[in-house]
């Protein structure tokens, strides 16, 4: 058995402790698990224990991606056609204006640049999130309706994703974004502290950003 085999065989675990977090969600059980196999293989194939972290902290995050691209492909909720095509527009335009400004723009910044209603890009929006499954009985039968809503392992997923990838930085790099974001340190007073310039400061955490944001977005 090799490395990777082994991996895949001792954490399976992994799979089902992710999977149980989605059930009810309009997704059957065997399909989550499917999924989420997928994703450990997948960090099997990546994970390198060189970087210094558990293989655990690497493959949740991957998991989680895998199984959360399920519900995206399949449409727990459905979407007409153009919203999901408004959906893929406003992703495109997200990315190029965090490119140029290294910030997220506002729905309203949103609908102006795709020439859209701020009622359809909040709509797109919405519907590109994860939903949850309410079950409701009426006096004829029991229902089920989905409402999008913000996912807690997400967000949980997010931050073990960026705490991977800064610990990937370079150390230099790594104290820039740690004083910037976590100490709230201003450019000039980060630029003094790495013996660097503001401007300096400013054009390697705009790089950095970028980076991260990059590596981020294609988990």
């Amino acid at each position: 058995m090799t490395e990777r085999d082994k991996l895949i065989c001792e954490n399976t675990g992994l799979v089902h402790s992710c999977a149980k977090k989605f059930t009810g969600r309009g997704i059957e059980y065997e399909e989550l698990c499917s999924s989420g196999c997928v994703g450990l293989i997948k960090a099997a194939k990546r994970f390198d224990e060189s970087l210094g972290f558990k293989f655990s902290t690497y493959a949740v995050p991957v998991i989680l991606g895998e199984i959360k691209q399920l519900f995206r492909d399949s449409g727990a909720v459905k979407v007409s056609r153009s919203i999901k095509e408004l959906s893929l527009k406003i992703n495109r335009v997200c990315e190029d204006y965090y490119r140029e400004f290294c910030e997220e723009p506002s729905v309203t910044k949103i609908a102006e640049l795709l020439d859209e209603s701020i009622e359809s890009v909040a709509e797109a929006l919405s519907a590109m999130r994860l939903p949850v499954s309410l079950s409701y009985e009426t006096e004829e039968d029991s229902r089920e309706c989905d409402i999008p809503v913000e996912s807690e392992e997400e967000e949980i997923t997010e931050r073990i994703t960026l705490h991977q990838h800064l610990s990937e930085l370079e150390c230099r790099d790594r104290e820039l974004i740690n004083l910037r974001y976590f100490k709230g340190k201003t450019q000039s007073d980060t630029a003094k502290v790495l013996g660097m310039t503001q401007v300096q400061v400013s054009r390697r955490e705009k790089k950095i950003l970028l980076t991260l944001r990059q590596k981020i977005g294609g988990e």
